[in-house]
């Protein structure tokens, strides 16, 4: 019996929006143009070069990924964008600095067709940001509704079927739940009335649903991890996911996090600190942005290590964050930790870590990997929050009565046994045991 999940094929143009033209949409979009040329790799992409492994070790069967579930291939991508300000593709890849002026120069042409349409934003919710390019209404409804309309002309325009959206954009300031998340019925009350704690993020998520557009939220802000989005997610057959790219130093942690508790050795204390200088630094500059930023980075560690379980190893730890904005760095990331830990006896050691990272470059396959991932999850008829998923994430999104599993490890188990469920493949549990009872 066939117990492959009904997928369907992944015809025409994926279409892909993207919240925000700065350094990581760029460098996206840059990426998929000179892999699809044959200028670079996609490196980092677990979509394009990750494997699974399918059934017993003796079996030998490890195909591809993008050969096992029926992704989208790159040269079906389609992009379109929102911006604060009116600069090309092109030329907000050459400010952005991340990627080298000659391979721009080889992709120019193309990168120059891609141009920003006007953005839904409100300094109030990222201060240290202002740009011309921006949509004006009489109210948040009125913007979501130019918005849908601006998803419905894209789509038109592009033979697109089928559309993913991911915010790539700033940080927001930090916003709590509030009366006017709790239900589609008070969040369009809310549209309509202006509300404040409804932010430019769940405007465009609000839009997303009622077109029937996957959305990733690749920030920290409260965006589709509210009632009235979710309800909305199911309603409308769309699926989420979100939130926070797991990129330079919380992916260090989600790696390291559980080596320690593998071989129960215990934290008294972990330090770290960033400097980076790209719109990102400037924008988490600002307390409220920060704040939003602080709550994602300071998850993962108590999730991971859990002290309630290993009270003795994990109880009283001290996590600090730092984020410095220091401009000479641009989008050249640089991640200090340092690690107090304890073995044996109690007898202390340490570990410093000096990541010099290139936020942009690793934030891109993951951008690469939702899209086509989100498009698959939705032409197998899933829905809302999809946890699965969590692997690309800071934050990982789950059902309120459920803990978020940050460990990196588990989280790729995750993603891997649910494309077997998908394909009708057994799980992989790695027990074992039946190799030796023959």
């Amino acid at each position: 019996m066939d117990s492959r999940k009904e997928i369907e094929n992944p015809e025409g143009p994926l279409g892909v929006l993207l919240v925000g033209l700065g350094a990581v949409s760029t460098t996206f979009v840059a990426g998929v143009e000179a892999v699809r040329r044959g200028l670079g790799e996609p490196i980092g992409s677990l979509t394009q070069l990750g494997t699974i492994r399918l059934g017993k070790r003796t079996e030998s069967r490890v195909p591809l990924i993008k050969d096992f579930v029926p992704l989208a291939k790159l040269d079906d991508l389609v992009f379109g964008c929102w911006d604060i300000f009116e600069d090309d593709c092109f030329e907000s890849a050459t400010t952005a600095g991340v990627l080298k002026k000659d391979l721009l120069g080889e992709l120019q042409e193309s990168l120059e067709e891609l141009r920003p349409m006007p953005a839904v934003f409100e300094r109030d919710y990222v201060k240290k940001l202002d740009g011309p390019h921006v949509k004006s209404g009489k109210n948040k409804l009125d913007l979501a509704n130019q918005l849908r309309s601006d998803i419905r002309a894209f789509r038109e325009e592009n033979g697109c079927k089928r559309v993913v959206m991911v915010w790539c954009a700033s940080t927001e300031v930090f916003i709590e739940n509030q009366d006017v998340h709790s239900s589609v019925e008070s969040f369009e009350k809310g549209l309509e009335a202006s509300d404040p704690e409804i932010a430019p993020s769940m405007i465009y998520a609000y839009a997303a649903m009622k077109e029937g557009v996957a959305f990733a939220n690749g920030a920290p802000n409260l965006t589709v991890d509210i009632p009235a989005i979710q309800e909305l997610s199911k309603s409308c057959g769309v699926p989420i996911a979100g939130k926070d790219f797991k990129t330079g130093q919380t992916l260090m942690k989600t790696i390291l996090a559980p080596g320690l508790k593998a071989r129960l050795l215990g934290l008294s204390g972990w330090f770290s600190t960033n400097i980076l200088g790209n719109r990102d630094g400037e924008v988490l500059d600002d307390p409220g942005s920060f704040k939003t930023k602080e709550e994602s980075k300071l998850g993962a560690l108590e999730h991971i290590l859990q002290p309630e379980m290993y009270p003795e190893l994990y109880r009283d730890i001290y996590h600090k964050v730092r984020i410095n904005y220091y401009p000479p760095r641009r989008d050249n990331k640089e991640g200090w930790d340092n690690l107090d830990i304890f073995g044996w006896l109690g007898y202390e050691m340490q570990i410093k870590i000096d990541f010099l990272c290139r936020d942009s470059i690793l934030a891109a396959p993951l951008v690469l990997d939702l899209v086509l991932f989100l498009d698959l999850a939705q032409r197998a008829g899933f829905s809302g929050i999809q946890e699965w998923l969590s692997f690309y994430f800071k934050s990982p999104m789950t059902l309120p009565e459920l803990y978020p599993e940050h460990d990196i490890f588990i989280q790729l188990t995750k993603l891997k046994n649910t494309l077997r469920y998908l394909r009708g493949e057994d799980q992989i549990t790695h027990l074992g045991l039946d190799y030796y009872k023959q």
